[in-house]
């Protein structure tokens, strides 16, 4: 079976799914070069309101594909970098659902997702020391936004493994579900976000992501969405709002 990325929709959750099981999903160049444009298609959809991200069976992503490493480290870096900053850019809310290993390339998409849900027996390591080579600038600031420069030194030094609860513990994992848990909890949370005002989630998620040239912009888009007057007649009305806004214009 060829290594590739498949999705789907369904009831407005888009799920990318990572599949490459003959190398514990690992990324080869191809896949790397495949997500921006598929990513690309997703947010263009106005069926799409939440990213799912997530590995076939019982890994998440092994990393990048060694073998990818040998011609050009530096092509290869780049078209991680390249997956990993359209990832980051999705407009809509991204939620990595984690089981088994999430190493290397597989920790820095996981780390370019919104959330992160994962499964008890999980392992996160970022393992660029092991191989020589310098891990990207953004990686390593995303990372180091979540789980602070302490943590993201450990990760990065040494290339250990650390396992769902301590990943839990210093911000790397949002929750944290008890085997068999996963699925479940991932499609009644994406069902929650769905519901919600995509308005909110998409100057949320700016703002979060520290930028700060588009406080007009959002509160123009505000004024002319009609989310803020349905939620307050929804709310008054003790029914479920209807929000329309998208990011798909």
């Amino acid at each position: 079976m060829e290594p590739e990325l498949q999705h789907s929709v369904t009831d407005a959750v888009a799920t990318v799914v990572i599949r490459h099981p003959a190398k514990r999903n690992a990324m080869t160049a191809a896949m790397w070069r495949a997500l921006p444009p598929l990513l690309d298609t997703l947010a263009a959809d106005p069926d799409v309101r939440v990213l799912v991200l997530t590995g076939e069976g019982g890994t998440f992503c092994a990393g990048a594909d060694i073998s990818t490493l040998q011609g050009s480290p530096e092509e290869a870096q780049r078209l991680a970098v390249l997956a990993e900053e359209a990832l980051a850019a999705f407009p809509k809310p991204t939620l990595a659902a984690v089981r088994g290993h999430c190493v290397g390339g597989g920790a820095q998409l996981a780390a370019a997702c919104d959330l992160r849900f994962a499964e008890q027996g999980a392992l996160f390591g970022v393992t660029p020391a092991k191989l020589g080579i310098v891990y990207p600038a953004s990686a390593t600031r995303r990372l180091a936004a979540l789980v602070g420069p302490a943590t993201t030194k450990y990760l990065l030094f040494s290339g250990e493994l650390i396992d769902a609860e301590r990943a839990l513990r210093t911000g790397l994992v949002d929750e944290l579900l008890p085997e068999g848990e996963l699925d479940k909890r991932v499609a009644e949370f994406t069902r929650v976000l769905a519901a919600r005002s995509q308005l909110t989630q998409a100057a949320a998620k700016e703002f979060a992501n520290g930028r700060t040239d588009r406080e007009a912009h959002w509160s123009e888009q505000a004024r002319g969405s009609g989310d803020t007057a349905e939620g307050v007649a929804a709310f008054l009305e003790r029914r479920a709002p209807r929000f329309t806004w998208t990011t798909s214009g």
